[in-house]
């Protein structure tokens, strides 16, 4: 009997969503959709549905990053990600197992970091120390930074309203470390188009793509976020992941589904073979 070859793995370091749409259940969904192994670090448990956040316990620091070091150790990995990192403490953990482990910085990992530093309502997920330790010890270590239009404001001060701004907020994300940034313009929402820009500190790149007509648009920056992951974790340059995971979310915003009260979740089963 031959033996199946060993598939790409990449690694999330998220929270857990009970209601299954976004966080490690998000990326896990991505990653196996697109070819590659999931590996996990768990930061926080959430109790949420479609109506919101109700209650979270976050995991001891130790506990994080003792997680990141028992899978990188024994499995290996081709990539990383962040999703939500909780607190301070467990920024600071993540970002000294990473170095330890090769992941981000001048390590040989690719690490993509979604900064999750707001609520799909615009909310702050941090105090002002956590977004310190974002800002200084995480972003410089990241391959690609992948925020959202409130994650810009809150890293930046930078309230984007129109396709324009998209570049300046570019700019002054480059500027706290990042090898390439990421900006997403989902929530230009009078933008009859959902529009991205990539910048590597000389280059920009824009990323457009059609806006769909649906209120269920739960997990869809986890999913790009993760679909970038699993394609530089399968060898793709980053302009080429890029691509790749913007035309991954644009079909799972396009197949995303009601579940539950409110928002529903974007999907994956568009990637999955017929039966």
């Amino acid at each position: 009997m031959s033996q199946t070859p060993r598939p790409p793995a990449a690694l999330t370091i998220a929270g857990s969503d009970s209601g299954g749409a976004a966080g490690l259940q998000a990326d896990l969904r991505t990653f196996l959709t697109c070819g590659v192994h999931g590996l996990v670090a768990v930061t926080a448990v959430t109790v949420q549905n479609t109506l919101g956040v109700h209650d979270r316990a976050d995991i001891p620091a130790p506990v994080v990053a003792a997680q990141i070091d028992a899978v990188a150790g024994d499995m290996g990995l081709e990539a990383a990600k962040t999703g939500m990192l909780a607190s301070a403490d467990i920024i600071r953990a993540v970002a000294r197992a990473c170095e330890e482990n090769g992941i981000g910085g001048d390590g040989t990992v690719p690490f993509v970091v979604d900064p999750v530093a707001a609520s799909m309502h615009g909310h702050p997920l941090f105090d002002e120390a956590g977004l310190a330790a974002l800002r200084d010890e995480l972003l410089p270590r990241a391959t690609v930074l992948t925020p959202n239009l409130d994650e810009v404001r809150l890293l930046t001060g930078i309230r984007v309203t129109g396709r324009e701004q998209l570049r300046e907020a570019a700019v002054a994300l480059h500027a706290l470390g990042p090898r390439t940034v990421l900006v997403k313009g989902g929530h230009l929402v009078a933008d009859p188009e959902c529009v991205d820009v990539l910048y590597d500190g000389e280059t920009f790149v824009e990323l457009p793509g059609p806006r769909v007509a649906t209120p269920h648009t739960h997990g869809a920056g986890d999913a790009m976020a993760s679909a970038l992951t699993a394609g530089l974790a399968r060898g793709m340059p980053v302009p080429e992941a890029a691509r790749f995971a913007k035309w991954y979310v644009g079909n799972a915003v396009e197949h995303a589904y009601p579940m539950g009260a409110k928002v529903g979740p974007v999907s994956a089963f568009w990637r999955l073979a017929p039966e």
